[in-house]
């Protein structure tokens, strides 16, 4: 299975990705001007983006995966400085909402629902991006960035059982066939902290450590998620954490919409004894819409992200079409479809089955089949 045979590549450049710096004027107008404004960051988002891509359609062009390092300064400077960005767009608004705006509650929460949308669709991406890296600059980077959504845990839970276990029972974020997004999102919040602290604890005693060290980066993560609270409340006691918590909640929701998304109904095929094929490009839903791609990193591309998940974010590789299912228009779309699960079942389980058939023929009973299969041990590591 290769990457899609397209024109010769086009040279590299950042400025379309740099898109994600609008958000920064979006925020303000609706800090400072209230009513309508307020409504400016979903619709640009999930309204004007899908627009867009209908507009300007995919981008089918495959960059040179060896572009060496030194000429992605432009892209990688982006995923650097937007911490302090969202660090000001979130305690500045907190700071303008408590103690100087008049709005009502259901203002506030709306701007806050437009700065979790924010949180979610750039702060939670890079911090995806970053957390892939060997650099350690940029894994701290990316703790900051989960921190303000208190979601340390993803960190652990991404890397040490999403990656290796993707498609399989053990994966807590891969959406089941037939599963609600709902039941899916209530199922991922239950079981990913204890699934996060039993990939480290089995990582940890592999160095023969216990899971109670303190190289254990759970203790991390929740020292930045505590001392972020802690802010929330000095700028604005226990209004500004509640507002805090809220846009967290949304930027979560954002993210586990878009793993909704991204695996929904698929699964590698089970060798016995808890053992599952390698992780393939026909094991994520894959888009190459141009405007949302620029807007979401080249997320989209998710199975040459699984394939290759060190690769930086514009290298990132579109596969044929007749090889990898794909995704009949964006992630904004397909999310807002994700939280109908009648409508979304309608246009993707007769998708999955077609799937099944495609790369399972010799699995003729699924229920069977699932059945029969023998999920390795809970943890993970």
């Amino acid at each position: 299975m290769t990457a899609n045979t397209s024109p010769p590549a086009q040279p590299l450049r950042a400025w379309p990705y740099w898109i994600t710096i609008t958000f920064v004027p979006l925020v303000y107008l609706a800090v400072t001007q209230g009513g309508w404004a307020v409504l400016l960051i979903p619709a640009y988002g999930w309204v004007l983006m899908p627009l867009l891509d209908t507009v300007l359609g995919r981008n089918l062009r495959n960059p040179d995966p060896n572009t060496p390092e030194a000429a992605l300064f432009w892209f990688r400077l982006l995923t650097w400085i937007w911490f302090p960005v969202q660090f000001v767009l979130v305690f500045g608004t907190l700071w303008y909402l408590t103690r100087i705006g008049t709005y009502g509650a259901a203002e506030n929460l709306a701007i806050m629902f437009g700065i979790g949308v924010t949180t979610g669709t750039v702060g939670i991406v890079y911090a995806h991006e970053l957390m892939h890296k060997p650099q350690k600059f940029e894994r701290n980077l990316a703790d900051l960035l989960l921190a303000p959504v208190l979601y340390g845990h993803f960190r652990t839970e991404h890397l040490l059982v999403h990656h290796p276990h993707v498609g399989t029972p053990r994966d807590t974020v891969t959406a089941r066939y037939n599963e609600g997004f709902l039941h899916a999102f209530l199922r991922i919040l239950a079981t990913g902290p204890t699934s996060a602290w039993r990939a480290e604890r089995a990582k940890l005693a592999r160095a023969g450590r216990s899971p109670w060290h303190g190289s254990n980066p759970i203790w991390k993560y929740a020292a930045l998620q505590l001392g972020f609270l802690a802010l929330a409340w000095a700028i604005g006691g226990w209004q500004a954490v509640g507002l805090f918590a809220f846009q967290a909640f949304i930027a979560v929701w954002q993210l586990e919409l878009t793993n909704y998304v991204e695996h929904y109904g698929l699964t590698r095929r089970h060798l016995g004894g808890g053992e599952y094929e390698p992780v393939q490009p026909h094991h994520s839903w894959d888009s190459a819409h141009r405007v949302s791609g620029a807007l979401l990193s080249n997320l989209q591309r998710h199975a040459d992200h699984h394939l290759h998940p060190m690769r930086r974010f514009p290298l990132l590789q579109i596969y044929d079409a007749t090889q990898v299912p794909q995704l009949p228009t964006s992630y904004p779309p397909m999310t807002a479809l994700a939280m109908v699960p009648p409508l979304w079942r309608r246009m993707f389980n007769p998708r999955v089955r077609a799937w099944r058939k495609q790369f399972y023929p010799d699995i003729t009973d699924w229920a069977a089949y699932k059945n029969a299969t023998n999920p390795a041990p809970k943890g993970a590591g």
